[in-house]
């Protein structure tokens, strides 16, 4: 019976590919970006596999494996495996988190488009040193299903796996790409503590354990100012007035819970702040923050955004224990923000202060 459940996995992986080879050779022939869209690419069928090799040739402790899409650590050491992934165009989300004290691997699936199993199966075996291997899942359907049938057929080769799902975006109960909440920028924060958890010794159940309590702790919220053009597209994907943002707009342009005027920072760090503290309580501890930018912010912005969200949480009595700003899950070249907020004891201090060496993070 497991002998014909795995069979039939593998041909749904292999019909999943075939239709992934056949949406990448739509663009095939293309020379240059479409007209009208400044990008610099060379054709956008390649963007994916372009920009891993790119990644491995500046960072040679990573490896690129083509045709699967996958980034991975040189040398994964003697611990629990760590993999996580999701579309492309969110960069440096995940491949930019793959190193010491971090990601195993990372697997990439084309622009906005969830990996295929044999992708994220792949990912599972390079991160493999026969501890065991946690997934790190944003909640997009796609993901969900894609990293779970892995699961499941690396589980039949005799690899214990086990999985953590990120919900950290508070905005919309349930979303275009996602039954519930959103996986989005304080993903990073369960990288890191649970990376941090394994490059210690810990065994998979310690690491698991330790994802999921980030994750249970952790709350986003975010805006868009202007949308992003994907590389295949050529075109917006939505459309917003000069004067106009959307609170609330997911990662990949989903809808958001309101438009409105543009605000000043100060308005614009109450609303998300406000949204976040009514879903979760951040008294009583420490926390740590996260002013991550969508692609297209200024960094002088985002160090705007977060220093009135600091001195809005001090008015809230929420003391911040560590402050992260820049672009750490992105939106191609979307202009906004989103903050993210962990409530820290202890042990997730411990391990966000721990050390990590990555191309997006070092500690």
């Amino acid at each position: 019976m497991a002998s014909d459940t795995a069979k039939n996995l593998r041909k749904e992986c292999a019909a999943r590919s075939r239709r992934t080879i056949r949406l990448n050779s739509l663009g095939a022939g293309v020379s240059a970006p479409k007209r009208g869209m400044k990008k610099i690419i060379n054709q956008p069928e390649h963007v994916v596999s372009e920009m891993l090799q790119g990644i491995a040739k500046a960072y040679p402790a990573l490896i690129y494996t083509p045709g699967v899409e996958v980034i991975s650590r040189r040398n994964q050491g003697d611990q629990v495996g760590l993999v996580s992934g999701g579309g492309s165009g969110h960069e440096p989300a995940h491949a930019g988190y793959v190193g010491a004290g971090m990601l195993s691997a990372a697997v990439s699936g084309n622009v906005f488009a969830s990996p295929s199993p044999d992708r994220v199966l792949e990912g599972i075996h390079l991160a493999n040193t026969g501890k065991g291997v946690l997934l790190i899942i944003k909640n997009y359907s796609g993901d969900i299903m894609n990293f779970t049938m892995a699961q499941e057929l690396a589980e039949m080769e005799n690899i214990p796996v086990r999985a953590v799902v990120v919900r950290d975006d508070v905005a919309v109960p349930d979303s275009t790409f996602s039954t519930g909440r959103r996986g989005i920028a304080g993903t990073v924060f369960v990288h890191k503590c649970a990376g941090a958890k394994a490059a210690e010794g810990g065994s998979l159940d310690e690491v698991a354990r330790v994802a999921q309590k980030a994750a249970d702790n952790v709350r986003s919220m975010g805006f868009a100012m202007t949308p992003c053009i994907l590389p295949g597209v050529g075109k917006p994907g939505f459309v917003l007035a000069e004067d106009e943002v959307e609170i609330g707009m997911g990662i990949h342009g989903e809808p958001g819970v309101e438009r409105t005027a543009m605000r000043p920072s100060q308005e614009i760090a109450r609303i998300l702040v406000d949204k976040i503290l009514a879903d979760y309580d951040f008294t009583g501890g420490e926390t740590a923050l996260m002013i991550n930018g969508l692609g297209g912010t200024p960094l002088m912005e985002l160090y705007i955004l977060e220093n009135d969200v600091q001195d809005y949480l001090k008015e809230k009595g929420i003391k911040v224990y560590s402050t992260f700003v820049g672009n750490f899950m992105t939106s191609l070249e979307m202009a906004g923000s989103s903050v993210s907020l962990l409530k820290l004891d202890d042990e997730l201090k411990l391990l966000l202060d721990a050390p990590c060496d990555t191309p997006a993070l070092k500690r």
